[in-house]
This record gives C-alpha cells, structure tokens and sequence, in this order.
C-alpha cells in the first residue's frame, strides 16, 4: 500500500511530502521501520519510481518511510533548511505517532543511494542508538574533508551550475569542513564515545565513479576500529544498480 502526502515538520517550519510503503496484509502492531533516502537529482517518489520497491515491500514486514529533503545532503544547512535534525530527531516520531512505526532500535533500519547513502550513514554514524542497519549504496561524499579541500584549493569548475550553489548553502561561502557532516569523524566520535554502531553494509558498482572512494572510507573505518560489510559487483551509478542492491539488503536482512 502507498500513502504520499505532507506532514508538518515544527523543525523545518512547514509542510513538507512524505511517502511510506507498507504491506498489503497491514497488522495492528507496530511495523519494523526502513527509512529510504532518495539521492541528489531524487524527492520522496524516486525509489517507487525507477526501482522494484513496491513490490519488494508487499509482503514484507517493514513499512518503508521515503522523507523529502530536496538537495540538502541531508545537513543542517548554513543558509537553509535543518534537515538532518528532521530525519535523525523528528522524523520518528512523527512515524511512530502517525504511522505505528516501531520505535525500538532492533526493529529500525536505515538504507539510501548516492547522496541517500550519505544520509543514511550521517544519520547511523551520529545517532547510532536509533538504527539496527544501515545500508549506503553508491554514496557520495565519503571522503567530505578532502573533498572540499580540493573544491577550495581547484574551484568547483565541472561540477554543474546547480552544485557549487547547494555547497555554499549547506556548508557556507568559505565552504568550511564541520564534524558533524563528515562521515569519518561521526565515526571517530561514535567510537570514543564507545556507541554501540548499527551494522554498516555498504556496496558500489566495480565500474562505479565513487568505487575507489568506497576501497579509501572503509579502510578508513577499518583503522578506527570500525567494521563494516562490503558488496560488489559489475555495475555503475545508475538505478538498475541500486534496484540490485536495494534488493539484496531486504534478502539479507530480512526487511
């Protein structure tokens, strides 16, 4: 079953549209609960859009919550809108009041691609006691230090009209580096802190633009002491791709 419409978000200060997918034998019990971040050039329908989900979630037992977060990165923008706080803080609850949604960790899962997967692993990193799973396919931004290092140093020429417009929002004119969007210093602060993290799966397409990123962040984790699964295999950055990976993370974990 397919519900679209908007909540009120008190954190974003308005409407904003809001997609959930749930079994066609609904029950009254809370559901396990996959939230599914869409990517950059996405909103709140892509993933029903141009992958299998609908049918995956048929005779699942997870309700999947697909939030609309524009071209945020899933940030606490400088010049914008509070996203992160929106998914991570807000979010759910409005799942859990609104929708049954479970609201115990071992029953919450969070997954996204591309700019989603960011989001997702941002979200798992930073407030790891809310997720069981994270899945981050084919995410962007892995490496953000070094990232905005070179837009700083190099410009962002190549990059489109839109994208050095949606950094400057998000990290600010000067396009300064903050902890809390940096996916490797989320986890160093999880570790030191000594949170118990969701498990991070994590795959990339072999022919995939952000592959060699994928090899750098996990052995990354890996020094700090954090594990992480990965999967591969011959694909590029494309839906098909994260139809596949999509896919396997519901046959896996059994969402």
């Amino acid at each position: 079953m397919r519900l679209s419409g908007t909540v009120y978000s008190e954190v974003l200060e308005m409407d904003t549209d809001l997609t959930v997918i749930t079994p066609n034998d609904l029950r009254d019990a809370p559901y396990q609960v996959v939230y599914l971040l869409h990517g950059l050039c996405g909103n709140n329908k892509t993933w029903l859009d141009y992958t299998m989900l609908p049918f995956y979630a048929e005779h699942g037992q997870s309700i999947y919550i697909l939030p609309e977060v524009g071209r945020s990165f899933y940030a606490d923008m400088r010049y914008g809108q509070r996203y992160f706080t929106y998914i991570a803080d807000e979010l759910p609850d409005i799942v859990r009041h609104v929708f049954r949604g479970s609201a115990d960790r071992a029953h919450t899962a969070i997954l996204g691609g591309s700019m989603g997967g960011d989001g997702a692993l941002k979200c798992a990193l930073a407030r790891p006691e809310r997720y069981a799973l994270c899945g981050a396919f084919s995410s962007c931004c892995l490496l953000l230090r070094e990232g905005l290092e070179d837009a700083r140093r190099n410009g962002m020429d190549g990059w489109g009209a839109q994208m050095p417009r949606d950094f400057a929002a998000i990290f600010g004119d000067d396009l300064a580096w903050t902890p809390q969007n940096d996916l490797l210093a989320l986890a160093k602060l999880a570790q030191a802190a000594g949170a118990a993290l969701p498990r991070l799966y994590l795959t990339c397409g072999r022919q995939d633009g952000f592959y060699p990123d994928h090899l750098r962040f996990l052995q990354a984790l890996s020094d700090l002491g954090v594990q992480a699964e990965f999967e591969t295999w011959d694909g590029v950055h494309d839906f098909p791709y994260f139809n596949e990976a999509l896919r396997r993370t519901i046959a896996r974990f059994a969402l």
